[in-house]
């Protein structure tokens, strides 16, 4: 029988929620190694070039979350599961027997894949278990499952890489979570478009085509499409702190140790704070936390550029995880607000579409950045831009959730139901 809600459907949700962290971790075993092999081990110069991998993760990524939307209306959500986990497999064989960059930049370009089905499917499939009311929550639960993963493994990773190398110790762990992942999903997740379906019954009919749910979420529906600049923005400083923040923290003579708690912090904080952001939009409603957290964000990146130091940067990093944390279940909880459920899994690949493609122009904006002014300009400018797309949010988001803000929600949100 299919009913709807995270009480009743706690069992599944919960696997989901541990296949998610399984997609983290795959994520997380290259945030601490792979801009140190750039240049110790692949002698790559130059900011730009060695943000390629960035670059190659965030075009595959953005491309397949909306292939991965489609997909998961017309064939089903556990099958594009399944699918982005056998994608992943040769990636962190790559890694390992790498012989010069390019093989870098093509297995980062399949994870870009891998994560856009394995990460959006997650998505859509807890949304649809979770129902209305709880989506917030549902969101948080299943961010900070992947987030908290991302952090531990880049601890890991790091610990790894100290005590046996950058390869290929740090890219083994990687390959088991990849195989465990893919057995779960295999083996005992099961399908939930059902939920979608009946969740649509009421509702009023909407039928839109693949072009209608593409213009709708990315311009012409004044909260989805804030929400997908605001994600846009807020992984582009993601893939800034992913690609520099290990190189600053090198140049200022940090350990690799050092080097991996830093890079695992700001995750950590990123991952624990949704467990309490996620409900919180639930009660208190989701814009006014989503403007907060992209200028506290846009706050945190200026204090990188501005300090130096393990403790400076220790803060700075909590910050940048404390201000993603408002914002990153919180936007696509407004995804799922506003989305009718007969295109919901299409709008959520369309905003993932935006949000992701923040990697690759990130990483040519930092990179060039970079190279022109100096790693420290780079940060400034991004900051900039994250303090702009807040304000973006502030005076063109209406409040989304019905139960903060039933009235603005029924006059704003009727367009995209």
């Amino acid at each position: 029988m299919t009913v709807l809600g995270l009480r009743a459907n706690l069992a599944q949700f919960s696997l989901l929620v541990a296949v998610n962290a399984l997609v983290g971790g795959v994520l997380g075993q290259e945030r601490t190694v792979l801009p140190l092999l750039a240049g110790s081990e692949f002698h790559v110069t130059g900011h730009t070039a060695a943000l390629t991998y960035v670059l190659a993760f965030g075009a595959g990524k953005a491309a397949t979350n909306y292939f991965a939307g489609t997909w998961s209306d017309r064939f089903g959500r556990k099958p594009v599961l399944v699918a982005g986990w056998l994608v992943a497999v040769p990636v962190p064989l790559l890694l390992v027997w790498a012989p010069d960059w390019g093989w870098v930049v093509a297995a980062n370009a399949l994870l870009g894949v891998s994560q856009g089905l394995t990460w959006s499917t997650t998505v859509i499939m807890k949304i649809d278990l979770a129902g209305p009311a709880r989506r917030g929550l549902a969101m948080g639960l299943n961010e900070a499952a992947g987030y908290l993963a991302v952090a531990a493994t880049a601890v890991a990773t790091g610990y790894l890489a100290a005590r046996y190398g950058l390869r290929p110790a740090p890219f083994l762990l990687g390959l088991s979570y990849v195989a465990l992942g893919l057995g779960l999903s295999a083996v005992l997740v099961r399908e939930t478009r059902s939920h979608a379906h009946l969740e649509a019954r009421g509702h009023a009919e909407s039928a839109l085509t693949d072009r209608q749910v593409l213009a709708h979420t990315s311009f012409r529906e004044p909260a989805l499409s804030s929400a997908s600049q605001a994600g846009m923005v807020n992984n582009l400083n993601d893939g800034l702190a992913w690609g520099l923040f290990p190189v600053l923290f090198a140049t200022a003579g940090l350990s690799l140790g050092q080097i991996g708690a830093l890079a695992a912090l700001y995750p950590a904080v990123w991952g624990v704070g949704q467990l309490v952001t996620g409900p919180l939009s639930d009660h208190w409603g989701r814009k006014h936390l989503i403007t907060a957290g992209m200028l506290l964000q846009a706050g945190a990146l200026a204090l990188v550029a501005a300090t130096t130091g393990v403790a400076a940067w220790a803060w700075a990093a909590a910050l940048l995880g404390l201000g993603t944390a408002m914002v990153y279940p919180t936007l696509l909880a407004v995804v799922g607000d506003v989305a009718h459920p007969a295109w919901r899994a299409r709008a959520v690949g369309v905003y993932r579409l935006w949000r992701d493609g923040g990697f690759a122009v990130g990483a040519l904006l930092s990179g060039a950045a970079a190279d022109l002014y100096g790693l420290r300009a780079a940060i400034w400018t991004v900051a900039a831009i994250t303090a702009a797309s807040g304000l973006v949010v502030a005076f063109r988001m209406y409040e989304t959730h019905p139960r903060a803000n039933r009235l603005d929600a029924r006059s704003g949100g009727d367009a995209g139901r």
